[in-house]
């Protein structure tokens, strides 16, 4: 099979469990409107869909169309990180139960979140998406891809940080459980731990 190929497969893989993340979103979405849940940041939401969507086909058509070479010395430790970081996404996943969604969903009332990857991490899920972004491309050498949806994924997640950060205070006590943290990377002390949970899609 041509290393093109393959590449299309996983990144079809990849699509596959984009869907089932959606089906998740929905499902949980249905659990938390009884229980009063409220969505913040929609009017970014779809520029997150359109971003991640064509970021998968960015990807696929700069391996076709530019010809990009494969390189195992380079596609090895770029597969090992998107392994890693999709093994983070679904630690985050379960730690958050039916409170994780793709959109920023949270439930009034509900303790933030701090077990799992949240001893360590504010944002265990978008550590697994910037690794992802770099990363993905670059199995297969489509550094124009890693390189021009690095920067559009760090605008986007910039203001859904912003968004998600203001609704968990509101609602789910979130500096005092996980200001200590780190966003993004772990701080030698993470704080005091506590028990409760967040929603961070």
């Amino acid at each position: 099979m041509d290393t093109r190929q393959a590449y299309t497969i996983l990144i079809a893989l990849v699509a596959a469990e984009r869907l089932v993340e959606l089906a998740l979103t929905r499902r949980n979405w249905r659990w938390a409107q009884p229980l009063g849940g409220r969505e913040y940041g929609r009017g970014h939401y779809p520029w997150m869909v359109a971003v991640h969507a064509s970021f998968l086909a960015a990807c696929v058509a700069e391996v076709w169309l530019l010809e990009r070479p494969f390189r195992p010395a380079l596609a090895a430790p770029m597969l090992a990180l998107v392994a890693g970081a999709m093994a983070l996404r679904y630690w985050a996943i379960a730690a958050l139960g039916r409170r994780w969604s793709t959109r920023v969903v949270v439930v009034p009332g509900m303790p933030a979140v701090t077990g799992g990857p949240y001893r360590w991490l504010r944002h265990p899920n978008y550590l697994a998406v910037i690794v992802e972004t770099a990363a993905l491309p670059l199995v297969h050498g489509a550094w124009l891809t890693a390189i021009a949806y690095s920067l559009l994924n760090g605008v986007l997640l910039t203001a859904r940080v912003r968004a998600e950060e203001a609704a968990l205070q509101r609602h789910a006590g979130y500096r005092e459980l996980l200001g200590a943290r780190g966003r993004f990377l772990p701080r030698a002390s993470p704080g005091p731990r506590a028990n409760g949970r967040r929603a961070e899609p």
